[in-house]
């Protein structure tokens, strides 16, 4: 269950409260009278099953509530109620496949904006992943993969592609690849700095068994990079996010970078331009993966939904049918 706090003026919520009533994947409608809007407006406060959460987003931004008042969703860590187990059995599905589209949204919006954390996790990832490659350690590899940040940009261009939001698809490619730029640049220029001091030798930098899959790019990094995109968006769309940390292990983009910025550093040519053809072999791959797993949750949804509500004969449903579709 999701719990929602709408604040709106009190004849919205007088009629919100009179339509979610009615539905029966929605629990424990509370009004809080004179509570919002400098007593001007009401607090309207619910319970409503995941499954079916899109549709009741939809009613809401229909209904003007964006535009006078305030929706926010929660997600509630448990919830102990009769009322609430009978509305998520009402609704159709399973919880854990229902997707929010409206959390996406707002998700994507925040991922797709340039931040001095991201970076910073960023370049912190580039630099172990090439200390990684240096010393021929798989651990660190593993590390780095964990500390890189660089999904959640894939993943909001993802989302904005499928939903045709060029701005946001703009400013997640230009966070994701300004980020690889910057990164490799900064360690392109320590790892030079050590290998003018002599802290590093060359075959140091271009040897190791262990890691060498890093500069060997193949039509298996570009499946594994599909699959990985696929299991990426569906954690974060579905109620499992545990999953993501075992998608940050899979995906070669921050090591490739960081292999990079050391080969740069002591002139490997060849191993730097294979690193970076495994990076955009991942890429394409997680782009790919990302978008159609996106567009078909999107169709499944819509058809799902618009099965439903043409399944049911509620007199109210119908009325506020505008909303539903």
């Amino acid at each position: 269950m999701l719990s929602v706090r709408v604040s709106a003026p009190s004849p919205l919520v007088a009629d919100l409260r009179a339509t979610l009533a009615d539905d029966p994947t929605v629990s424990d409608v509370t009004v809080l009278r004179g509570a919002s809007l400098d007593g001007a407006g009401d607090v309207l406060l619910f319970d409503m099953a995941r499954e079916n959460a899109n549709a009741i987003m939809r009613l809401l931004r229909h209904s003007g509530v964006p535009e006078q008042g305030t929706v926010a969703v929660y997600d509630p860590v448990t919830v102990l109620s009769d009322s609430a187990d009978a509305a998520e059995r009402a609704a159709p599905g399973h919880p854990a496949d229902g997707v929010l589209w409206a959390q996406l949204a707002d998700r994507s919006r925040e991922d797709a904006r340039p931040s001095a954390t991201f970076f910073v996790f960023l370049v912190l990832a580039t630099l172990i992943a090439g200390i990684g490659r240096l010393l021929d350690q798989p651990i660190l590899i593993i590390g780095a993969m964990v500390v890189g940040p660089e999904f959640a940009p894939i993943a909001a261009a993802c989302y904005a592609v499928v939903r045709r939001r060029r701005g946001v698809v703009v400013g997640a490619l230009v966070t994701l690849f300004g980020g690889f730029a910057l990164s490799a640049l900064i360690a392109w220029g320590l790892w030079a700095v050590a290998y003018a001091a002599g802290l590093i030798t060359f075959d140091q930098a271009t040897t190791g068994e262990q890691t060498e899959f890093i500069v060997a790019p193949d039509g298996w990094s570009f499946v594994v990079a599909v699959l990985a995109g696929i299991a990426g968006v569906l954690s974060l769309t579905s109620a499992k996010p545990s999953a993501l940390v075992g998608v940050f292990i899979s995906i070669t983009t921050v090591p490739a970078v960081g292999t990079v910025g050391l080969t740069l550093a002591v002139g490997a040519w060849d191993e730097a331009g294979a690193a970076v053809l495994q990076l955009l072999l991942n890429l394409a791959g997680l782009f790919l993966a990302g978008i159609a797993t996106l567009a078909v949750q999107l169709v499944v949804g819509r058809t799902f939904l618009s099965g439903r509500g043409r399944r049911t004969s509620d007199p109210s449903r119908r009325r506020g049918s505008r909303h539903w579709q």
